[in-house]
């Protein structure tokens, strides 16, 4: 787990709904955000609650709550905010990644 300086962040409002949701399902309050391979733009992102943290992990802290990004992913992610957005269109956690050089309507994919 590397704990220098954070190159990743997680907003207020997406703290905020991780503990909800990790309250609700009795779970520690720590978001996975992971990279995969797929998605209309080549790569996809993948949020989960963590049940734990790995040696590879880059952990930030917002709020008491724990974004966590495995070392692979966090090349592709560097940079970026992870936010929760309400709108008419309904919520969903967004990625704020300026690495991105496209990106698809949904939100949920993008290139590099």
């Amino acid at each position: 787990m590397t704990d220098t300086a954070p190159t990743i962040a997680l907003s207020p409002s997406a703290a905020a709904r991780v503990a909800w949701i990790a309250q609700k399902q009795g779970k520690p309050a720590m978001l996975r955000l992971a990279v995969e391979g797929g998605g209309c733009s080549g790569f996809q992102y993948r949020y989960g609650l963590a049940e734990s943290i790995e040696d590879d992990d880059t952990v930030v802290e917002t709020d008491g709550v724990k974004l966590v990004v495995d070392s692979v992913s966090l090349d592709l992610v560097s940079g970026c905010v992870v936010d929760y957005v309400e709108s008419l269109g309904g919520a969903a956690f967004k990625v704020e990644n300026p690495n991105a050089v496209a990106g698809c309507g949904c939100g949920s994919s993008f290139a590099v």
